[in-house]
């Protein structure tokens, strides 16, 4: 089985996955714009039990474009956000990909908010 593990900046915050994610999403909401600093936040879905966090961590809560909260980990330290909760599905963690920096991550399967998406951050899948 394929053992991932996803960190903040300075590596303090982790967490570690195992398998395939459930799901690989880019989402062009506003708040993902303004979370990531990008046009658009790209998150991998795991199942809780196979996602174990690692190290120190500050919270923060939020309602998301759909109306549904997501709570959200990141390293007290470095600030970066890690992976967070999404009271749409309570049981899984969705885990930021850029975190795992690793080019052979699986790609996006679909795309949500595409009404807010830059008119030059088109992806085809």
């Amino acid at each position: 089985m394929n053992t991932r593990t996803a960190s903040c900046a300075c590596g303090q915050l982790r967490i570690v996955c195992e398998g395939d994610p459930e799901l690989v999403a880019l989402c062009h909401c506003l708040d993902c714009q303004r979370r990531t600093g990008s046009a658009f936040g790209l998150s991998a879905f795991f199942k809780r039990e196979a996602a174990r966090p690692e190290g120190s961590e500050k919270t923060t809560r939020r309602l998301g474009d759909s109306g549904r909260g997501l709570t959200f980990h990141f390293c007290p330290d470095c600030g970066g956000t890690v992976y967070w909760e999404p009271e749409l599905r309570p049981d899984w963690f969705a885990v930021a990909v850029g975190t795992f920096g690793d080019p052979t991550f699986p790609k996006p399967e679909k795309a949500v908010f595409e009404q807010r998406a830059h008119p030059w951050a088109k992806i085809s899948f």
